[in-house]
């Protein structure tokens, strides 16, 4: 039993480890980006439609991937999905102009698509329900970490083996991941793990769980049906208002930092991974709070919301930012909107995961996903004509306000976060 139970936090810490790669591959553009600017005369508008490449698949995989998902299971399609993106990322060694970057950043949005459906099924298949906040919030976590190691590593390797050569060793990281994770989830193991989750969740009446064997068959009407619910629409709405934030900080803090605030590509390599340390702790502690709460209210819309509008009322300062000059200040109220959304997307996908159960699950976090992508892919190309035509002001602004107003929606069209009927 001890070593079922230790087999299911290795498949935790692979997870954490495919998001943090999936952050790695996307986060390594945004501080190469300075350099190739300057090798291939790429203009801030370009570089707007690159990111929209990259949204473009990823709104319609992360759908598609996370049907697929839940049709197939977590080892396919998450192993897939990371081959593919590896690939891809190390394709950008070769890139020689924007439509290069673009068609190669399409191809990066197919493979990550997956990841997260993937990573969420897969803490669904191996993880007891009360834990899975927790698990969620490792699994996520991973993201952050990856943030972590990007822009320090990129600003680097920039200085000795440029931007093409780091391209080429993230893809080949990705490709070691796969190999291990085909291997470690072999059918027989993967039989264990999900036996060892039940046995937990029998052993434990408060939170029962069904077993595979009693899990309902695949049926596409009751997909359907679970799209056009009332839960799924509430979701999708706030992915929709709140995906385009986290992707202007992902995709142009650097550039904040270098063009508004004058900072060198080693300054901002060796401050930025601050604030994404603050997003994987938080993943973790929203998490942990989360099952305790729940534990000790019995509460599962209580443990969820609690965290998230926290989350939303920690969002606030960061509408202040460009008119802040001490650049200690501006990081501290960076690291807080950070901490703010891995409170907030740890609660947010492990609510879907309460409300959907094992059947849906990934299918509603891609909706969501695809939903906030389709967003982030209109407003990223006019955040390059917003930057360069005005400033960066309103970004800041919309990025400060609309994490309370998401939670208001919540609070008002999903009063109760409970297992859906039906």
């Amino acid at each position: 039993m001890k070593r079922k139970k230790t087999f299911y936090w290795i498949i935790i810490a692979m997870l954490l480890c495919a998001t943090a790669l999936s952050f790695l591959d996307r986060q390594v553009l945004s501080i190469s980006i300075i350099r190739i600017k300057e090798e291939l005369g790429i203009t801030d508008v370009e570089y707007g439609f690159i990111n929209a490449g990259f949204l473009i698949s990823y709104a319609v995989m992360f759908s598609l991937g996370g049907i697929l998902i839940d049709r197939y299971g977590s080892r396919i399609g998450l192993g897939i999905s990371v081959a593919f993106w590896s690939a891809a990322t190390a394709l950008h060694g070769l890139a020689q102009n924007t439509f290069h970057f673009g068609f190669f950043r399409f191809l990066l949005g197919i493979g990550e698509g997956g990841c997260f459906p993937g990573a969420v099924k897969a803490v669904m298949e191996w993880v007891p329900k009360n834990k899975r906040a927790l698990a969620n919030g490792l699994a996520i976590g991973g993201s952050a970490l990856g943030a972590v190691i990007a822009l320090p590593l990129s600003a680097y390797f920039l200085g000795f083996a440029g931007w093409r050569a780091l391209f080429f060793a993230a893809g080949f990281i990705g490709m070691a991941w796969f190999a291990g994770w085909w291997v470690l989830t072999r059918k027989k193991k993967q039989e264990g793990l999900e036996m060892h989750a039940t046995t937990d969740m029998q052993e434990e009446p408060e939170m029962p769980e069904a077993s595979k064997t009693d899990k309902p068959p695949f049926s596409w009407r009751s997909l359907l049906q679970a799209m056009k619910a009332k839960e799924a629409r509430v979701f999708i709405v706030m992915r929709f208002l709140l995906d385009p934030i986290f992707y202007f900080y992902m995709f142009w803090i650097p550039k904040y930092l270098s063009d508004a605030r004058g900072m060198s590509i080693d300054t901002i390599g060796y401050i930025t991974w601050i604030p994404f340390l603050a997003l994987g702790v938080a993943n973790i502690a929203g998490g942990w709070f989360s099952d305790i709460t729940l534990k000790r209210s019995g509460s599962v819309n209580l443990a969820r919301k609690l965290l998230m509008g926290i989350g939303a009322a920690l969002t606030i300062p960061v509408a202040f930012i460009t008119g802040m000059h001490a650049i200690t200040l501006i990081v501290v109220v960076m690291s807080l909107a950070f901490f703010a959304h891995g409170l907030w997307i740890t609660n947010y996908i492990t609510s879907i995961s309460d409300v959907f159960g094992s059947s849906f699950t990934s299918t509603i976090v891609g909706l969501s996903g695809t939903a906030g992508a389709i967003s982030s892919l209109v407003i990223n190309p006019l955040t390059g004509y917003i930057v360069s035509s005005f400033s960066y002001t309103p970004l800041w602004i919309y990025a400060g306000v609309m994490y309370p107003c998401a939670f208001l929606i919540l609070i008002v069209f999903l009063p109760k976060i409970q297992p859906r009927k039906g």
